[in-house]
């Protein structure tokens, strides 16, 4: 299976407000600053210790004090300080390390995107009417659309089954992770596999920090089943973006990606299925 280095973006959009993602801003480069020595490949923290820097900076704090690790995770970049400490080929992810406890590490993997020169593949949509028009947000709509097209299914080649969304449990030396859906399988052979998926949809972006997680969560809860981790992301123009991830000597890779729309099955024409019944498989 051909197999792809994940891409790192180190500047991602400032989507959580202004206001707020000042303040956590300058929490987290307080905290990191604190600890940080030249040549640090791992700086360690406790959420005590965002409680304890907003004290004596004066910030104030959101009731889910986890809000401030989740911002920097998922959803917009460490601050310009932090980012220009690492080399060139690296930057820092934040990692659960147990309970209330994390770090700030260089990976050179970091967030992941889409290929925008990938071809897309148009699906019949199957999706009920009335579930897409009362699906209530972005995730939850993704999370459907995968679930009524069967789309987990088309892109592994594995008959699958949705046994739990939102599945939040705790992992050893992880602490607490949450998974947007864990799905099973069987495949031609009869081997057995689980499929851990995230879904993001507006401007959250998946992390390999997520992906981490997921296996390890799969590994623990799922040990005779062969995990193979899997990522949703929305794109511009209705498209869905599906990943497969695996490791590679120790190291997360993108094993497979592929673009799919759904439409509806009398725009499909017969030029376009006959293209995909001769297009390569990787």
């Amino acid at each position: 299976m051909k197999r792809s280095r994940i891409n790192v973006v180190d500047q991602l959009d400032d989507d959580t407000g202004g206001r707020a993602t000042n303040r956590y801003s300058q929490l987290i480069e307080d905290i990191f600053f604190a600890k940080y020595s030249m040549g640090d490949t791992i700086v360690p923290f406790e959420r005590t210790e965002i409680e304890n820097t907003a004290a004596r900076l004066g910030i104030a704090l959101p009731k889910n004090l986890g809000d401030v690790v989740y911002s920097f995770k998922y959803r917009t970049s460490l601050p310009e300080k932090i980012r220009a400490t690492a080399p060139e080929d690296q930057s820092w992810v934040i990692c659960n390390k147990g309970r209330s406890k994390y770090a700030l590490e260089l990976r050179t993997l970091s967030k992941i995107r889409p290929d925008e020169l990938l071809p897309k593949i148009k699906i019949p949509d199957a999706t009920p009417g009335i579930v897409a028009r009362y699906a209530l947000d972005d995730e939850q709509a993704l999370l459907t659309k995968l679930r009524y097209n069967r789309l987990i299914d088309t892109f592994t080649g594995v008959t699958c089954y949705s046994i739990q969304n939102h599945l939040r449990t705790t992992v050893d030396r992880i602490d607490q992770v949450e998974t947007d859906e864990i799905y099973v399988g069987v495949d031609k052979r009869g081997a057995h596999y689980v499929f851990p998926v995230q879904a993001k949809g507006g401007n959250d972006v998946i992390s390999v920090v997520q992906i981490e997680q997921d296996i390890a969560l799969c590994h623990q809860k799922f040990p005779a089943l062969e995990c193979r981790a899997i990522a949703a992301q929305f794109m511009a123009n209705n498209v869905i973006t599906l990943f497969e991830f695996g490791f590679d000597d120790e190291e997360i890779v993108k094993l497979a990606e592929r673009h799919y729309v759904l439409v509806p099955p009398e725009t499909l024409t017969d030029e376009e299925l006959l293209r995909y019944r001769t297009r390569p498989l990787d």
